[in-house]
Formats: C-alpha cells, sequence, structure tokens
C-alpha cells in the first residue's frame, strides 16, 4: 500500500524502528560521554563543528536516525540533546538535492523528520527545529513533492496545527502554519485526507478572530487550499456560516497589507467567482478598480511572496472569458504592461519566472498579445506620453531584459530561461499575424544570438536536473528555429538568410545530435532500448527537432543535405524515432513521421530494427498497463480483507508485539489464516505480499545493522574527543595565565590608544562628512555624465536620420528634373502630332474614298491625345504637389510613353499612306494630261480627216457632209 494512503497514527505505527538493544545510553558510562559531550557542545562550539566536518554526509544522517530511535526509546534529555545536535548539523549541511534524489538513507530520514512531528510526545524546541529543517527542504521543488506525495505531510502538519491551535500564541503554531503554506503552495490537496476538515474549521476561526501575526499566514493558506480545488470549496460552502467568513474576508480588501488584500482576492475568486457575491465583486462597474488594484499590488508589493499570489490571482480571472474581455477593454492595460514589464529589471529569479508566467497568460488572448508585441518590440511606441518610460536606457529595454532572462545560467533556482523563450515563440507568431516583415526582420536579427547561445551543449558533466534544464531550452530554442525558417521569406531579407545559414552548419547540427546520442543514453547498438528516463525522451526530442530543422536548411546551407541523409542512415536514430512515433504527443508524432517519409527511401535505412524497437515500446507499455491493472485489482481485493489487512498492513503500537520472520514463514506454510480470512483470494496474490514485507524486513534489517556501526564509529570519534578535550583543558589553564600577564599589559596600552582613537573618531567623523559630500557629487556627476550619453546617443540618431533624409532629397530632386524634361519633349511631340494631324486631315479630304474612315480615326485619335494632354497635365500639378509620389508617376508616365509610342507609329503610318496618295494623285494629273494632249491631238487629226472625207464625197458627187462622217479609230 503506498505509503502516502495511511494518515495518522497508522503512518507511525507503518514506519516506526523497532528499540535496539544494547543502545548507549541504557549504559551508565556511556551516557557520562554524552554528559562530557554535552559539555563540550556548550563549553565550546567549535567540538561541534569539528564533528560535523569529521563525519560525511551518510554518517550524520545515519546518526540522525539513530539518535531519533533512542529518543522514541527513552525520552531523557541527553537523548533529546543528542538529537537536537543531529537535527542541528543536518541542516547545517543544507542537503535539500539529496533529499529529493530518492535515496535509501534520504527517504529513511525524512520517514524519521515526519514520525518525529507527528508524534504528540515530543518536546516543542524539537518540534521547531524538525519543522525549520523542513522548511528548508520545501524550497525545492522535487523535495517538496516528495514530501506531499509520498510522506502525506499535508495531513501531518494539519494534525500539528490541530494539537497546537489550544495556544494561539505557541511558535510551533506559527512555524507549522508557515510550513504549509509553503508545501501547498501550488499543489492540490486531497480532501479525504486526515485532519484536513479540522484544519479548515481552524483557518476560518483564526480568519473571523481578532487581527494578529497568525492572520496573514492562515489566509495565504486558506487560498492556497481553495484554488483550483472544487471539493474543498464546496465543503467551505456547505458550512452554515460561510456568509460571515465571506463579509470577513470582504473587510480585509480594504486593509492597508498588500498581502493580507492579495490572500482575500484569492480566496473570493476561487469561492465566488460563479456566485451571486462574486458577480456584484467583479461586476464591469467594478472590476477595473480590481485590475488597478491587482496591478497596483504586483508593482509595488510587499515582496516577492505578495507578487507570486497576485500573478496567480490575475492568471486564474483571466480563465474568465468575461474578466479576459473586460481587460481588453481596460484603457490603462498599456501602462500597467509597461510597469510589469519594468519588473524584469530585478535580479531576483522567482519574482521574475512569475512575471514571465503572467506575459505568457497574456499571450492567450490576442488582443493582449498584440500589445504585449508592441510593449516589447516597440517601446518608444508603447511608452509615448509616459516620460518615466520613454526615457529609459536601451539596457533596460524589455526585449534586452528578456534576453538576458533567457541566457540565465543552469544553476539559477526558477526556469527564467525556458519562460522568457516561450514568450519569444509567442511574440514571433504575433508578429508573423501581423505581416509586418521589418519588426519580424528585427526580432529575428536581436534574438537570434541568443538562441544559438541557448543549444550550445555543456562540455562537462553535469546532474540530471541540470541536463533536463538544458535540454529543455534546447527544445524550446529549435522550435523557434523552426518557426523562423517556415517564415523566412516574410522576415528575412538576402543578409539575414546569409547570416542565417552562415551560423547554422552542418557541423553544427550534427555535432549536436552527436553529443545527445553520446551523453544521454541512446548511444548503444542498434537502439532497441526503451525509453523509460525523462532525460532520454527529451534527448530524443532534441535529435528530431534538430533533424527537422535540418531538412528546413537543406536547400539553403551548402553540404546541409549530404549531413542530413548521413544521420538519417544511421542505426542509432532508430530508438528517437520509435519513441516519437509511439508517442501520446500529436507534434511528436508529426516530427516522427516527416523524418521517417525523409528516411525510408534511403538504402541504408534500418527499417527492420525501427519496426522492432515500435513493437518492444508497445508490448512495454502493454505490459505496464497490465501490471497497473493487476495492482489495482490487488488492492481493491485486500481492501475487502479487514482481518487481514489489520495483520499485515498495520503494526500494533506495542513495538515489542511485531511479526517476525518465523512467524511469517509458519503463516506460509500452513496457509490456515489465508483461508479462514479470504476464501476469494488467491494465493499467489498473498504470497506476492508477504514477499514484499519480507523483503521490507530484510532491508530494515540492514538498515539498523548500518546505524549500529554508526552509532559505534561516533562512540569512537566521542572517546577521542573527550581525551583531546582533557588534554586541551590543562594546555588552556596554561594559557589563561599568561593571557590575565598580556590582559594586564593590554589594558594599559589601550588606555593609551583611547586618547588616540578620540582623536582619530573626530577626524574620522570630519572625513565621513567629506566623503558624503564627495559621494552626492559624484552622484550628481554621474547622472550628468548618463544624461551625456542619451544626449549623445539621440544626436548621432538624429545626424543618421539628416544624412539619409538629405540622400534622399537629392536623390528626389534629380528624378523630378528628369521627369519634368521628359513632360516637355512629350509636349513638342504633342505639338508636332497636332501640325501632322492637320496636314493629314487636308489630304484625306482629298481622297474620297477612304475620308470617313481616316476622319473617324482620327477623332478617336483626337480624343485619345486630349486625354492624355489632360492626363499630362494633371501629372504636372501632381508632380508639383506631391514629390514623394514618385512611383505612382514613373507608373502612370511609362503608360503615358506606351500609348503615345503607339500614336506616333499610327501618325507615322498614316502620314506615309497620305503622301504615298499624293504622289499617286500627281501620277495620275499627268497621265491624264498626257491622255488629254493625245486625245485633242487625235480628234485634230480625225477632223482633218472628216474634212478630206468630206472633200473626197463632194469630188465624187456625193451628198454627204462633214458633220454626218463617222469615223472609229
Amino acid at each position: 500500500m503506498h505509503r502516502g494512503s495511511l494518515g495518522g497514527d497508522g503512518f507511525r505505527r507503518g514506519r516506526r524502528t523497532p528499540p535496539l538493544s544494547g543502545c548507549p545510553h541504557q549504559n551508565g558510562g556511556e551516557g557520562a560521554k554524552y554528559d562530557l559531550l554535552r559539555e563540550r557542545r556548550e563549553g565550546a562550539p567549535c567540538g561541534m563543528a569539528g564533528l560535523a566536518g569529521a563525519m560525511d554526509v551518510s554518517a550524520c544522517m545515519k546518526s540522525l536516525l539513530l539518535a531519533a530511535a533512542q529518543y522514541r526509546a527513552a525520552r531523557t534529555e541527553p537523548n533529546a540533546a543528542l538529537l537536537l545536535r543531529s537535527l542541528e548539523i543536518i541542516s547545517g549541511l543544507k542537503l535539500t538535492r539529496l533529499f529529493a534524489s530518492n535515496q535509501v538513507l534520504p527517504n529513511e530520514c525524512l520517514i524519521c523528520l515526519v514520525e518525529l512531528i507527528e508524534d504528540p510526545n515530543i518536546s516543542p524546541q524539537l518540534t521547531l527545529k524538525v519543522v525549520g529543517l523542513l522548511s528548508q527542504l520545501v524550497v525545492d521543488n522535487e523535495a517538496r513533492e516528495v514530501l506531499q506525495n509520498t510522506y502525506n505531510l499535508c495531513s501531518v502538519l494539519a494534525g500539528v496545527i490541530h494539537r497546537s491551535s489550544v495556544n494561539p500564541i505557541d511558535p510551533v503554531l506559527l512555524q507549522s502554519i508557515q510550513l504549509l503554506q509553503k508545501l501547498t503552495y501550488n499543489a492540490r490537496v486531497f480532501h479525504a485526507c486526515s485532519n484536513v476538515d479540522e484544519l479548515i474549521s481552524f483557518l476560518m476561526h483564526r480568519i473571523q478572530s481578532t487581527e494578529d501575526e497568525l492572520t496573514i499566514p492562515c489566509l495565504g493558506l486558506m487560498a492556497n487550499l481553495c484554488r483550483h480545488n472544487l471539493s474543498i470549496q464546496a465543503y467551505i460552502k456547505s458550512l452554515t456560516n460561510v456568509k460571515n467568513f465571506y463579509r470577513t474576508v470582504i473587510s480585509f480588501l480594504a486593509n492597508s497589507s498588500l498581502t493580507m488584500v492579495v490572500f482575500a482576492l484569492s480566496i473570493l475568486s476561487s469561492l465566488t467567482l460563479t456566485e451571486e457575491v462574486g458577480e456584484k465583486l467583479f461586476h464591469s462597474r467594478n472590476i477595473h478598480q480590481t485590475f488597478q488594484l491587482i496591478f497596483n499590488i504586483l508593482v509595488n508589493g510587499d515582496g516577492t511572496l505578495t507578487r507570486k499570489y497576485s500573478v496567480d490571482l490575475l492568471i486564474d480571472l483571466l480563465k474568465n472569458p468575461k474578466i479576459a474581455d473586460y481587460l481588453t477593454k481596460y484603457e490603462h492595460f498599456t501602462s500597467c504592461l509597461n510597469q510589469v514589464l519594468g519588473l524584469l529589471h530585478g535580479r531576483d529569479p522567482d519574482s521574475s519566472a512569475k512575471v514571465l508566467e503572467l506575459l505568457l497568460a497574456f499571450c492567450s488572448i490576442t488582443e493582449l498579445r498584440h500589445v504585449l508585441r508592441q510593449a516589447v518590440l516597440e517601446p518608444s511606441m508603447a511608452s509615448c506620453g509616459n516620460t518615466r518610460l520613454a526615457t529609459r536606457s536601451k539596457s533596460s529595454e524589455p526585449f534586452v531584459l528578456l534576453v538576458h532572462w533567457s541566457n540565465q545560467p543552469l544553476e539559477a533556482s526558477e526556469n527564467c530561461a525556458s519562460l522568457a523563450l516561450e514568450l519569444f515563440r509567442e511574440i514571433f507568431e504575433d508578429v508573423i499575424d501581423a505581416g509586418n516583415s521589418a519588426m519580424a526582420e528585427r526580432f529575428v536579427d536581436l534574438l537570434l544570438p541568443s538562441l544559438l547561445d541557448n543549444l550550445h551543449f555543456l562540455d562537462q558533466k553535469v546532474d540530471n536536473l541540470l541536463a533536463k534544464k538544458k535540454c529543455e531550452r534546447m527544445i524550446k530554442a529549435i522550435d523557434i528555429l523552426i518557426n523562423i525558417l517556415d517564415n523566412l521569406p516574410l522576415c528575412a531579407d538576402d543578409t539575414l538568410k546569409m547570416h542565417i545559414t552562415k551560423i547554422l552548419t552542418p557541423d553544427r547540427c550534427t555535432s549536436l545530435i552527436e553529443h545527445q546520442f553520446t551523453y544521454s543514453g541512446i548511444d548503444f547498438g542498434l537502439g532497441l532500448k526503451v525509453m523509460d528516463s525523462e532525460l532520454s525522451k527529451l534527448a530524443a526530442d532534441i535529435i528530431l527537432k534538430t533533424l527537422d530543422l535540418m531538412s528546413k536548411l537543406k536547400q539553403l546551407v551548402p553540404n546541409m543535405e549530404v549531413s542530413f541523409y548521413k544521420v538519417l542512415q544511421d542505426q542509432r536514430l532508430v530508438t528517437p524515432l520509435a519513441f516519437a512515433l509511439t508517442s501520446d504527443h500529436r507534434e511528436q508524432v508529426q516530427a516522427g513521421l516527416r523524418i521517417l517519409f525523409e528516411a525510408a527511401p534511403l538504402p541504408d535505412f534500418p527499417a527492420i530494427v525501427l519496426g522492432e524497437s515500435i513493437a518492444t515500446n508497445n508490448s512495454y507499455r502493454q505490459q505496464e498497463a497490465e501490471h497497473v491493472s493487476k495492482r489495482s485489482r490487488m488492492q481493491a481485493s485486500m481492501t475487502c480483507v479487514n482481518p487481514l489487512k489489520s495483520s499485515i498492513v498495520c503494526s500494533p503500537k506495542d513495538d515489542a508485539a511485531a511479526f517476525n520472520i518465523q512467524d511469517l514463514i509458519q503463516k506460509l506454510q500452513s496457509g490456515l489464516e489465508i483461508k479462514e480470512s479470504v476464501a476469494d483470494v488467491r494465493v499467489s496474490e498473498i504470497m506476492d505480499v508477504y514477499e514484499q514485507k519480507l523483503s521490507a524486513l530484510s532491508s530494515k534489517e540492514t538498515r539498523l545493522q548500518d546505524l549500529l556501526e554508526a552509532k559505534a564509529l561516533a562512540l569512537a570519534q566521542a572517546d577521542r574527543l573527550i581525551a583531546q578535550y582533557r588534554c586541551q583543558r590543562s594546555q588552556a589553564e596554561s594559557e589563561a595565565r599568561t593571557l590575565a600577564s598580556m590582559l594586564k599589559d593590554a589594558e594599559r596600552k589601550n588606555e593609551d590608544l583611547d586618547t588616540l582613537l578620540k582623536v582619530q573618531q573626530v577626524e574620522a567623523e570630519r572625513a565621513q562628512s567629506d566623503i558624503e559630500q564627495l559621494f552626492q557629487h559624484n552622484r550628481k556627476l554621474q547622472t550628468i555624465a548618463e544624461e551625456h550619453e542619451l544626449l549623445q546617443r539621440s544626436s548621432i540618431d538624429l545626424l543618421q536620420k539628416h544624412e539619409t533624409i538629405e540622400r534622399q532629397y537629392k536623390d528626389l530632386q534629380v528624378t523630378c528634373s528628369l521627369l519634368n524634361k521628359q513632360l516637355e519633349t512629350i509636349k513638342n511631340m504633342n505639338e508636332s502630332l497636332k501640325q501632322q494631324n492637320d496636314k493629314t486631315v487636308a489630304q484625306l479630304l482629298e481622297t474620297e474614298e477612304h475620308r470617313q474612315e481616316l476622319h473617324k480615326q482620327l477623332q478617336d485619335r483626337d480624343e485619345k491625345i486630349s486625354s492624355l494632354q489632360q492626363k499630362a497635365k494633371l501629372q504636372e500639378e501632381k508632380l508639383k504637389a506631391r514629390q514623394k509620389e514618385k512611383t505612382d508617376m514613373e507608373e502612370t508616365i511609362d503608360i503615358l510613353r506606351k500609348e503615345l509610342s503607339k500614336s506616333e507609329q499610327a501618325k507615322k503610318e498614316l502620314s506615309i499612306k497620305a503622301s504615298s496618295m499624293e504622289v499617286q494623285k500627281l501620277q495620275l494629273e499627268g497621265r491624264l494630261e498626257e491622255k488629254e494632249a493625245v486625245v485633242k491631238l487625235q480628234q485634230e487629226e480625225l477632223n482633218k480627216h472628216s474634212h478630206m472625207i468630206a472633200m473626197i464625197h463632194s469630188l465624187s458627187g456625193g451628198k454627204l457632209s462633214a458633220e454626218t462622217v463617222n469615223l472609229s479609230l
């Protein structure tokens, strides 16, 4: 059964260490040794440091376990002092990371600490010390999860608070509430756990009582319990005095303490947001005041704790669509956002991490993401009207601050770098959605060095936690690079593209993949290992995303395609590819399919090995699911058997009556108790339970043996320390006599030096005043120097802008003169075309056959020429009025040129036709004149012939006259 499911006394009884025979406290001589050790600790504090330095960490932990066992066996003052000293040594070593490592000895120590504070008979001094040590441990997130989920510390602390609530001024009560507040922050507490109802009743009673030092931690703890916990919310709403509780919490909103105000708002948002009280409190009439109050608490809070709760409150409110819509319409959101971005200038990683979480929550709303993008990438536009924000230095710009947090060292307590990279991805997506190529280009140019810094792998070997952080950062950086490459035509010109391709070389990508193969547990044989560790899964994700990045770069970077296909044929790629294809995440499956489509046609791709690896992963998951179902069925069957459960799981209150190995063997051999207790439970399942108990008892016996050895070692060291103490005591007495004589001489010298000291003090005061004046003058000079630097930077920027504007003005003047010349030539051409048109009209009037067609054509041409003249005039007027519209003028002039060239060509063709027609006319007239002359000559000859014929007829006596003679030629 899970250790966390045992609450109250069951947990303590199930893990109590049995008493040891022959313990040192039972021996008088050895008890005297501990008395001497206690005197040594009280007389010379350096003895404890020497003891802690001589013993290693494991010995210290074993000593703590042994001291706790002795104290539970006999609650005497020497044993309590020994346990207290062991707790002080463990507390001074600061082994937070070790207690979260899931090792055997630290787990035993955690069990021991939980059992100590659960014991109601322990002394308050020891309880305070244990609570202080646990407060150190819960600072680490993994240790906090272990204490809450595995050791059920929440219910134990709730029991401690319930016992200590009788005396409100008990320091144990205050420290227990503060520890439980740290433990339950961002964690869900099960309402079914023991002592939770009593804890809620105590908190409600203390919150409605007179305000004291317990009020703020009780409000914070209540806020933690109510947040994202429907069962506890329903329980509180079902209480009879809930309305009075609401009134008390609402009255805290007018308190002067910002911490108390944000705790009260968090409680009200969790309990009343969907009720009538919440609708009145968060109504549209009051919501803007609530926003202003939350932002004031966030910016001007009392510390990191207040800032954390204010951020969580605002994130929870943004999940409500109505309140999110109210925030998009909040008129002061831009100024509040600038103040929130200013909080990133601090050096506290916890506070900055919460601010980054809030900014990511803003990105979930499209309108707020637009405002955030403008505030980060265009701070001058976002901060216009605010002189204090407009005059900040370049190093305090939001983008520079985000880059700073994205490059935080791995040893930092909070994961600010991953949050900053995630925020960069959201901002870049908004830039792409906005379609602003210049801003996208500037964004990529500024962010690229930071992304490449995150792709550097570690040279030395680090622990798994730091390696996991590094892998997460690399995954987010590669995601941003892939997003940039997908939108490269929009956000990058040729220079930026060349810069990206120069940095993302094939050697860099292949070395990144090779490093993950080597240091993440994937570099082995044929790669049939099941991906069981978190670090290996992250490494596989990095390999797949790097291959996806190489596939997008293979057409841009030389030799990238060769390196890409070479990696695809590597046998070690089988494991990450099988992990991706059998993953539960859609993005990983899609990335794996893309890589598979690229690699499948290759000749050396290990397709058979990939199939075996996928089958192995599927079978492993199926076995794990069957094991979980089998374990759940066994637990369900065992819960039905109360006698067997009481005899196996729960130990009796008296440690002497515990089961031993011989009893268990006899019960296994006989099988009578199993048959009497359970008739429907299989013997094999109960055998498994007994085998588990046997292994637990054997491991417990080995641990006790280790404790005995550690105790013997500690006793030997104590003997040596006692002998050293006796020698040092005699030496100290002789040294004391010499020190007494030296003291007298020192007193005489001290009197002489006292007078000198007074004189020097007066001089020091004068020097201090002079130094303060110099410091003030130096501060003024520094402010003047900073202003001078700002002015110099602004003047340089203005000079550069002025030079660029002058160059543009000169270019525009040159283009304007060219356009004027072109317009003059167009006018001349128009006049010449008019003259030619008149000539052609006169010539076309003479030609009757083509007059109508040519006239119509000329009218059309005249209309086109008039429209062109009007367009030219309009263009001339627009050119004088708007010199900046160069591009539009060039387009219209090009059109005019084309049309005029066409018209000119048509005019030339018409003029050629007209000239040819005139030549033909002249030729025809000449021919007609010649023919008329020939006709006249012939007519004269005919007349002569007719006279001759008439004369012949007259001579012959005929009667014909000359007029009647008809001659035909």
